[in-house]
């Protein structure tokens, strides 16, 4: 039902992307929430009213949700770092741990995540931070209602876009990035 309504507002014809869910889980270690991967299928990546990046599938790296998890990952662990992260109190999710995932962002540097917990494979509450860097708030509905939340609610605050009048249009990530990289 969300992912229906996050495609109407954008006129979106889906993709019907074809997918190894198999592949990307067993590598992650854990299942993607169902609805993700229904937008995934729809939109591929790309950029919601020219400020909200959707992590799916690319043929260059921006909009790949896979590897801007490996790139999240790898940075996360970094020693050079000295154990500092940068979605601190979390960290970026390592197979059979509880951590977060990104899937998402905005130009202003807004970041979704869901916090994923290996033991508990079918819960995905939304972590959502400003780009103010402060408090992170927590949301438990599904990746597709608060993307159509932060696109069409202007009182989902502090993320919903709507009152800024940008409209719904997607772009396609393929082929580049458009205006800015998420995460």
């Amino acid at each position: 039902m969300w992912v229906q309504r996050v495609i109407e507002p954008t006129g979106w014809e889906p993709l019907g992307v074809s997918v190894d869910w198999a592949a990307i889980e067993a590598e992650l270690g854990v299942p993607l929430p169902e609805d993700y991967k229904q937008l995934y299928e729809t939109f591929g990546g790309g950029v919601l009213s020219d400020s909200v990046y959707f992590l799916g599938r690319d043929e260059a790296v921006v909009f790949a949700f896979l590897a801007q998890w490996r790139v999240a990952l790898s940075v996360d662990r970094d020693s050079s770092f000295a154990g500092t992260s940068a979605v601190d109190p979390y960290a970026i999710y390592a197979p059979g741990g509880k951590e977060l995932v990104g899937w998402g962002s905005t130009a202003w540097a807004d970041e979704y995540f869901w916090l994923v917990d290996a033991e508990r494979s079918d819960d995905h509450p939304i972590l959502a931070r400003s780009h103010d860097g402060g408090a992170w708030d927590r949301y438990d509905m599904s990746t597709s209602e608060f993307l159509y939340r932060v696109l069409t609610d202007a009182d989902f605050l502090p993320f919903g876009i709507a009152r800024y009048n940008l409209g719904t249009l997607f772009e396609a990530g393929s082929g580049g990035p458009s205006g800015g990289r998420p995460l």
